[in-house]
């Protein structure tokens, strides 16, 4: 005798096939995980040294367009998410333009050289003048670090200022001829 009744398919997937999925994106990100927060530790380093980089870039532009001699401050003590600074115009104090502290990088740590050096000051001509107005000795060097991680695993980064005014930002973990070396 035949069965003429209908067939019933089941569409969908059964709870196996589910816990098994769950359990492979588990293990997937547990793997995962903690490269992707060194990449986002790595990239508060970066994003710090290439607004300090463009801050100075700035600030050296700036005293050219006016012919003036244009200040860049560190603000805070270096602490950890001190990043934050300012661009004024040296003989009035005007404010030119400001980075608040931690701006997307708020793990960023600076050390600047000299190690109690917090401005820079640009002559008209672009360059570094030897004593800033308040008497103290120009940056010439920004240490950016991430202390949370371990040196393995950090790729601190370094903003250079020469005397002639170049701006440059280097790794300092490279050297020889590689180009980003310091």
């Amino acid at each position: 005798m035949l069965n003429l009744a209908p067939r019933h398919r089941h569409a969908g997937v059964s709870m196996v096939e589910v816990m098994v999925v769950v359990a492979i994106l588990i293990a997937l990100l547990a793997t995962g995980l903690p490269s992707f927060t060194d990449w986002v530790q790595n990239t508060q380093i970066r994003t710090a040294a290439e607004g300090l980089a463009a801050g100075l870039q700035s600030a050296r532009a700036e005293a050219v367009r006016r012919n003036t001699p244009v200040q860049f401050m560190l603000l805070g003590e270096g602490g950890v998410g001190e990043t934050g600074w300012e661009i004024r115009v040296r003989n009035t104090n005007e404010l030119v333009q400001a980075m608040p502290a931690g701006e997307g990088s708020a793990k960023a740590q600076l050390s600047a050289q000299p190690a109690d050096a917090r401005i820079v000051t640009f002559s008209s001509l672009g360059r570094v003048l030897a004593i800033n107005a308040d008497g103290s000795a120009p940056l010439t060097r920004i240490d950016v670090d991430n202390p949370s991680l371990t040196a393995a695993k950090s790729r601190d980064l370094r903003v250079t200022i020469s005397s002639g005014g170049s701006i440059r930002m280097c790794d300092p973990a490279t050297s020889g001829t590689d180009t980003r070396a310091c």
